[in-house]
């Protein structure tokens, strides 16, 4: 339902690859609310997804940009402030990848330059962004920067490898940045945890399947949709949350306070 919670607002959303992303369905939301934004991705992921469809629907302009380049990323931000007219209120960081969990690669036996690779695209690049706007004076005073994480950060999950080493440095960079941008502009920054969603990146960790299913068995409310995410993301960038930064913000029906559910129970059982 639209009551225009972003309007007026302007931001940067990364990571829509195809229908199946969460990026995808928080652009829809955004612009549901009232907000206008540019969509970018790295060049080969635009090639390989349907990002031009979503662009005509949110009439949003897509920029190119390499998450691991500061230099693609200082474009990326200098072009996003010139096409939307001002300084931005958002920033969605939805980007993630593994080389050592794309090629299967087992925990113990791990590629370390392929690891190197991971963090740099799925943490560091998250840095890069902030630091990045912070330099150029991008954000407007209680803007709301947001990236996408999972529970494998704190705990342990078979086949999400170094990944979950990403996510744990990806939350530690939420604190710290966001200390310094509170301190330094009121920008707020933070975490969301989301349930298992079958994402085209999620969908490539082993078993994914399975451990969706548990993970909906372990869910009070049941595993939170991606159309969940984006409304959660939508209240985070709006003025209603202009007090939470720094957190990491589980978004996952219960999973991360459960212990063990009925449901598991019973099926255990059988």
């Amino acid at each position: 339902m639209a009551n225009n919670l972003l309007e007026g607002k302007r931001g940067i959303i990364s990571g829509a690859l195809d229908e199946n992303s969460i990026a995808w369905k928080v652009a829809l939301k955004a612009k549901e609310q009232g907000a206008s934004f540019v969509l970018t991705n790295a060049p080969i992921a635009l090639r390989m997804g349907a990002i031009n469809k979503l662009a005509e629907q949110c009439n949003a302009e897509i920029i190119p940009a390499d998450a691991t380049s500061v230099e693609d990323i200082e474009n990326l931000f200098s072009k996003s402030t010139e096409v939307l007219g001002g300084k931005l209120d958002f920033v969605l960081h939805s980007i993630g990848m593994s080389p050592n969990v794309r090629k299967g690669k087992d925990y113990g036996n791990l590629n370390y330059d392929w690891m190197l690779k991971s963090m740099d695209i799925s943490a560091i690049s998250f840095h890069k962004m902030m630091a990045v706007a912070e330099k150029q004076d991008a954000m407007n005073e209680w803007g709301s920067i947001l990236a996408l994480s999972y529970i494998a950060a704190q705990r342990t999950f078979p086949d999400y490898s170094d990944m979950a080493q990403a996510k744990a440095m990806l939350e530690s960079i939420a604190r710290s940045y966001g200390e310094r941008f509170a301190r330094l502009k009121n920008v707020r920054v933070n975490t969301i945890s989301q349930s298992p969603t079958m994402t085209t990146a999620g969908s490539g960790v082993g078993g994914f399947d399975v451990f969706m299913d548990y993970a909906d068995k372990m869910s009070p409310l049941g595993n939170a949709s991606a159309d969940a995410c984006a409304d959660y993301c939508v209240s985070m960038f709006s003025d209603l949350t202009r007090m939470v930064t720094m957190q990491n913000l589980m978004h996952d029906g219960g999973f991360s306070s459960s212990g063990i559910t009925e449901r598991l129970v019973e099926q255990l059982k059988k």
